[in-house]
């Protein structure tokens, strides 16, 4: 594999660091978006941001707002989404886990509490992402499992989807992957790594990258499938990169099949590279 290096641009700024008399706790949060309209606050449906701030506020007895890395679609589910708060609550750092995890729906679990490193801030110190989407390729689908996985009855091609799925790796323009509605600033991204293997009925992508559009990873997951399943020509990957074509792309995956791995930052690359072969 070749070299790569995460390393963040952020310079810390007043607001990285708590108001005098509090501190920043850092939080890895699992959860099973299922139930959820997605990490963020919606007015629309419950979210996990909403659910953990409640919680949190119930514990300390403060009016706690917290800072996600990322903010996943309804439906969409992580293992290691990474957040920050601050509170002045004498709770150990490392205990904060335990207490919430009483006070939390069993759906969401907090993974991993810790004291924040000075200046850290949850999404902008942030430097790569770990996204992984999972099919499940029998002709019925499964009963156990189901709601983290997408079904495709029809025979995918594994191999091919891999080798399709190299074109992805690199600096690109990838305004072609964006769903309506993106506000992104700019289009371009780097993926590090992207690789399909089928793991009996499961075929899973995994991708790692600076960071990814508004369903980026979805619409990529789509195009494989549809290239694995023989529906779309292999290299309409690279036409799409390359002329930001929408239409030279399959449709966008179901969200359950698509979880957040891991947020990544300074030091990371160790990490990351542990979720490929």
């Amino acid at each position: 594999m070749a070299e790569f290096k995460l390393q963040s641009h952020h310079i810390p700024s007043p607001a990285d660091h708590p108001p005098e008399g509090q501190r920043r706790f850092k939080l890895v949060v699992e959860y099973d978006g299922t139930a959820y309209s997605g990490w963020q606050r919606q007015i629309n449906g419950p979210s996990v941001q909403q659910t953990l701030e409640e919680a949190l506020s119930r514990l300390t007895g403060e009016r706690i707002a917290v800072t996600g890395s990322s903010r996943t679609d309804a439906g969409v589910h992580a293992f290691g989404l990474c957040a920050h708060f601050d509170s002045a609550t004498r709770i150990p750092p490392d205990k904060v886990s335990f207490a919430l995890n009483t006070m939390l729906p069993p759906d969401i679990r907090i993974r991993e509490s810790a004291a924040a490193p000075d200046g850290f801030h949850a999404r902008f110190s942030a430097c790569g992402k770990v996204y992984r989407y999972t099919f499940y390729n029998q002709r019925q689908m499964c009963a156990i499992g189901r709601q983290y996985k997408a079904h495709v009855p029809v025979l995918m091609d594994a191999e091919k989807m891999d080798v399709e799925a190299q074109s992805l790796c690199g600096k690109h323009d990838f305004a072609a992957f964006a769903a309506s509605g993106s506000v992104a600033k700019s289009t371009v991204r780097t993926l590090h790594r992207a690789q399909v293997r089928r793991c009996g009925d499961d075929v899973v992508l995994t991708v790692l990258g600076d960071g990814f559009l508004y369903n980026m990873v979805r619409i990529i997951a789509g195009t494989l499938m549809e290239v694995g399943t023989g529906k779309r020509e292999m290299g309409c990957i690279a036409k799409a990169i390359e002329t930001g074509d929408r239409l030279a792309l399959g449709q966008t995956a179901p969200a359950c099949g698509l979880a957040l791995m891991r947020v990544l930052y300074d030091g990371d690359e160790e990490k990351a590279l542990g979720y490929f072969e």
